[in-house]
């Protein structure tokens, strides 16, 4: 009897961030991967962005060495892989829907599988500066309302003609954050910093994908394994203008007078990764932590804030006060 089902198939395991990330970075790095076999992972829904789903593509049916080869990227117990049929198409493509490029204030981002002549087609305005980021390391791709809406509020903020020297981007993941915080301020120093220390070489190859400096000086990027902003250099290298951070919403309540002390009177904290229920706890802990809100957004269900910490009378270390708008002064 003929086999009547479709030839294309799907292995999908739902588990913990970390580990789907790290089960991606492994399949980038293994040399004798089967490139029939297509991954994708992403966010099992929105208000869960601890939890990821990962799929695998195939034009078969899955074999026990296909879900051995998929088990092996994880480090420890593997979660079950459930296969499903599905109708043929070219998975190379499909596995990037939803990850067209995205636009956001003064930047596209965009994946490898985005060639020159699709951006030739695109025809960016000239002061649209793009990056591109692998979509299978999906946190911190701009396709998340969260980095985009970070990408469109610092936008906002160079447009209302604010000039950082000192910037540090906490939760970097791959980078990208901390790319266009020096694209907008190009003689800024930047750190960038993130828990995960697979995230170091993630920013390294992607700094260098979009030539990205990397160094201590003026208009260079130097990354830090750090939780929070618990690390020697962090500290060495404050206060800070502006602050990113793109974390959750536990994390951002946390280290709200950590953020407060690290920066100069007067400056930035941007803040996103939480959902636009947790908003008021969020602007809460900022408050007691003497940060107060300059502009929010919603994207999605999601929420970004950007926060200034009031400036002092006598204090006259803050970055360029004579560039700052009016109102913004006044903080």
């Amino acid at each position: 009897m003929p086999d009547t089902m479709p030839t294309d198939w799907t292995l999908a395991a739902t588990a913990p961030r970390a580990a789907i990330e790290a089960a991606l970075i492994a399949h980038e790095e293994a040399e004798d991967w089967d490139a029939d076999i297509i991954l994708a992972g992403f966010e099992a829904a929105p208000d869960q962005p601890e939890t990821w789903r990962l799929t695998a593509y195939l034009p078969r049916r899955p074999t026990a060495a296909d879900r051995a080869a998929i088990a092996a990227l994880f480090a420890g117990a593997p979660p079950r892989l459930a296969a499903a049929p599905i109708a043929t198409t070219d998975w190379v493509t499909a596995s990037q829907a939803g990850l067209e490029p995205i636009r956001a204030g003064r930047f596209v981002v965009h994946t490898p599988e985005y060639t020159p002549t699709d951006a030739a087609r695109t025809r960016l305005p000239t002061d649209m500066r793009a990056f591109c980021i692998p979509a299978s390391r999906a946190f911190g791709t701009g396709h998340h309302e969260t980095t985009a809406g970070c990408l469109a509020m610092l936008s906002h903020m160079r447009r209302q003609g604010l000039l950082f020297r000192n910037v540090a981007d906490i939760g970097t993941g791959t980078g990208l954050l901390a790319f266009a915080a020096l694209h907008l301020w190009p003689r800024a120093l930047a750190t960038a910093a993130d828990i995960d220390p697979a995230c170091a070489t993630v920013l390294a190859e992607n700094a260098a994908r979009n030539h990205i400096p990397l160094g201590g000086g003026a208009g260079e990027l130097t990354m830090v394994i750090a939780d929070g902003m618990a690390h020697p250099l962090l500290a060495a290298r404050g206060p800070y203008d502006l602050l990113i951070a793109n974390i959750l919403a536990g994390p951002l309540i946390t280290l709200a007078p950590d953020f407060a002390r690290a920066l100069l009177p007067g400056g930035s904290l941007l803040l996103a990764g939480l959902l636009t229920t947790q908003e008021a706890e969020v602007r809460r802990a900022c408050r007691r932590a003497g940060l107060r809100i300059a502009a929010r957004a919603a994207h999605g269900d999601w929420s970004v804030l950007w926060l200034r910490k009031r400036a002092s009378a006598t204090n006259t270390h803050a970055t360029h006060p004579t560039t700052l708008p009016e109102w913004a002064r006044a903080w």
